[in-house]
Parts: C-alpha cells; sequence; structure tokens
C-alpha cells in the first residue's frame, strides 16, 4: 500500500508552484521572440542595444550580473525556506531529491565531456547542461494538470532547488577567474554585518537589503561573479519555522519571498530570457548543429539527465532508502527526469561564464541549450501524457 501524498506546506508553496508554472509560459516567449528577433533584420539592433554602455556596465552585463542578483537571491530564499520549513526539512527528505540532484548534475557532466575530451577549448563548459529550469519544467507539468501526482511536482521542484544549490557552487568555485583581495574583504565585512543582523533577530527587511546591496557592489568588483550576493543576502534574512499562527507565517523571508516571486518570475527571468536566448542560426549548416559543444550539451540535458536522476531514484527506492514518490508510478518518474533536461535559465547564465558572452564558443552553447530543452520538454510531455492513471486513480477504481 502505497503511503499518504505527501502534505503542501500551505498556501505558499502552492502560489510558489502556480507562479513559477505561469511564469514559464512567460519564459517561453521571451525566448521565442529572441530567436525571431535574432533571425530578423533587427538582429543588428538587438545586439547594438545589448551592447550599449549604461554607466559602468552595459545594457547586457546590468541584466545578467544585477537583475539576475534579485533571482539568485530568490533562490537562496526558496532553498533556505525548503531546508528550514519545507519538503527538505529534514534529512529522510533530503535524500531522494539529494541523489536524484547529484545523478542529475554528474551524467550530464560527464556526456559533456566525453563528446567532447579531444578539444580543451571546450570542456570550460562542462557544467551547461547540468542546469533544470524550473519554470519551464513545471510550466509543461501544469499543461499535463492532474494526470502527473502532486508528489511528482514536488520532487521536481526539490530536485531543482537543490540543482541550483549545486550551479552556486560550481559558479563560485569553477568560473571565478581572479580576485581583488580588497574588495572580497569588503564583501566579507558585509557578510559579518548581515549576521550580525541576524544575530540580533532584526526583523526589517531594509537594513538587510540595504547591506546585501553594499555586498553586491563588493562582489562584483572582487572578481567572483555578482549574482552570488544574492544568495549571501537570501541566507541571512530571518524565518521562523511556521506553527500555524497568522504571526509565525509573517517571518521577514516569507514577506520578501511573496514579494519577489512574481517580479522574478514574470519581468526579471522573461528579460533575461530575452537577452541571451537568442542566436542567429541563418547560415548554419546541420555541421554546425552536431558540433562538439552543441551536440555535447544537447545530449547532456536530453540523455544525460534522464540517466541521472531516473537511475538514482530506482537505486534509491529499489534499495529501500527511500520511498516511490506517493501515487507515481514509473514512468511518471522517468517523464519528470526527462523534463529536468529543460535547462535553459542557469544553463544561458554558465555558459556566458564559460565562454564570455558574444563569443562563437557561447552562440554554440546556446544553440546545444535550445536543442536539448526543446527536445526534453516535447520528449517529457509525451511520456507523461501517455502515461497511465496514477496509483491513486487505480486504487479508486478499484
Amino acid at each position: 500500500m502505497k503511503p499518504p501524498a505527501p502534505r503542501l506546506p500551505g498556501g505558499a508553496l502552492r502560489q510558489f508552484l502556480q507562479t513559477e508554472a505561469a511564469g514559464g509560459y512567460v519564459l517561453m516567449a521571451a525566448a521565442a521572440a529572441a530567436m525571431l528577433v535574432a533571425n530578423s533584420p533587427w538582429s543588428k539592433t538587438y545586439a547594438q542595444v545589448l551592447h550599449t554602455d549604461i554607466g559602468p556596465l552595459s545594457l547586457l552585463h546590468w541584466i545578467n550580473d544585477g537583475l539576475m542578483a534579485l533571482f539568485f537571491l530568490l533562490v537562496g530564499l526558496e532553498i533556505k525556506r525548503e531546508l528550514v520549513d519545507g519538503e527538505m526539512s529534514s534529512w529522510s527528505r533530503r535524500l531522494l531529491p539529494g541523489a536524484a540532484a547529484f545523478g542529475g548534475m554528474v551524467v550530464p557532466a560527464l556526456v559533456y565531456l566525453a563528446i567532447n575530451r579531444d578539444i580543451p577549448a571546450n570542456r570550460a563548459g562542462w557544467a551547461i547542461p547540468a542546469a533544470t529550469d524550473i519554470a519551464f519544467a513545471l510550466g509543461v507539468l501544469a499543461l499535463l494538470g492532474s494526470r502527473v501526482p502532486a508528489s511528482l511536482k514536488l520532487l521536481l521542484t526539490a530536485i531543482a532547488i537543490i540543482d541550483d544549490l549545486g550551479a552556486i557552487v560550481i559558479i563560485a568555485v569553477f568560473y571565478t577567474a581572479s580576485l581583488n583581495l580588497e574588495s572580497l574583504g569588503a564583501a566579507v565585512a558585509g557578510c559579518a554585518v548581515l549576521a550580525g543582523l541576524n544575530r540580533l533577530r532584526v526583523q526589517a527587511l531594509w537594513p538587510y537589503l540595504v547591506v546585501g546591496g553594499c555586498v553586491w557592489v563588493a562582489v562584483l568588483l572582487s572578481g567572483i561573479h555578482a549574482t552570488l550576493a544574492g544568495v549571501i543576502v537570501a541566507l541571512a534574512i530571518p524565518m521562523r519555522r511556521t506553527r500555524g499562527a497568522p504571526e509565525d507565517r509573517e517571518s521577514p523571508l516569507l514577506k520578501l519571498e511573496h514579494a519577489l516571486a512574481p517580479v522574478i518570475a514574470f519581468i526579471v527571468v522573461p528579460i533575461f530570457g530575452f537577452a541571451n536566448a537568442g542566436v542567429d542560426v541563418r547560415g548554419l549548416s546541420p555541421m554546425d548543429a552536431v558540433a562538439p559543444v552543441p551536440l555535447g550539451i544537447a545530449a547532456g540535458l536530453l540523455i544525460g539527465k534522464q540517466l541521472g536522476i531516473f537511475g538514482a531514484i530506482a537505486v534509491m527506492v529499489r534499495s529501500g532508502v527511500a520511498d516511490m514518490p506517493a501515487n507515481a508510478l514509473w514512468r511518471h518518474v522517468w517523464g519528470m527526469a526527462v523534463l529536468c533536461g529543460i535547462g535553459f535559465t542557469m544553463s544561458l547564465f554558465i555558459a556566458a561564464l564559460a565562454f564570455g558572452e558574444g563569443s562563437a564558443g557561447n552562440n554554440a552553447a546556446k544553440l546545444g541549450i535550445l536543442a536539448g530543452s526543446i527536445l526534453s520538454a516535447l520528449a517529457g510531455w509525451a511520456i507523461l501524457a501517455a502515461s497511465p492513471p496514477t496509483a491513486a486513480k487505480k486504487a479508486h477504481k478499484a
């Protein structure tokens, strides 16, 4: 007999899932618009506008280093909420999504490196297919409605959140070229102030945000990617475990998360997608599409992701270490694993760090990301749409 479906922790997670799914549709539209513009007579204007200097940075840098810091702030808030008072608040709950996320990062990277093993310059892109785009993936799941059990949507969310945490570590460790020690020291001092505010139980948000802005500037100047400042600030924002009382649900972290979620989903991420997804495919030959970089990324997303995630879940469940997601069949798990191959937002972000914005390598990476993500979305949707009724429905009929 299957265990009951996991309880959704209040309305916050339901709202989060709905926002992410809806945001996924907007992101899809932004990516499609970027491709249309990049392959139209306005392609040169598109590129020129993105590289227009606004103060010390170009517009593209303001988007990728500034606006995306807000995206990483939200990611950090979600990670902390899930670890403190969510579906990953205990080690037993972290085992299955943790193992799946680990497999879903390692195997795609190995697939990419296997295809690019003889080209040293291409190896910098190994982490590109390791990412999962939660907005896109939940957007596809939303199209399937009740055919997908709620436990699977929660598992996908948990996998993507741990995946984001892994991507943050990868960016900090592997994509930091040089360090400015004075700026790094200022960033550390700012982090100490944030920790002090948390220690003193300061509940107002504005001190954290003001100090966080200073940390962002210091991190930007230090050589570490500036978006990581968003995660640092998020981890300092206070949060209490919910116990049912209204005041418990008004933690500063939850207030900020709920305020940021629609802004990130409907403004920040679509702007990022429009600015980064445009790749001119005019004049490309079939051989360009199967070059090592795009082929390695597409294969990593479409094949590596499902092998890593489905394989890890199968091992954990078959060995008795973790339970099968409630009301889910193996075909549902397979379809979800394939959907995790949608690596759009974070993959584009890592590609720019790996090869440099506007470079031939970055354009090749974009081609692989788009191909792998689209194929994963279509394949995952087809698998889940053709899936038999869930275990719960079968039991009800019986």
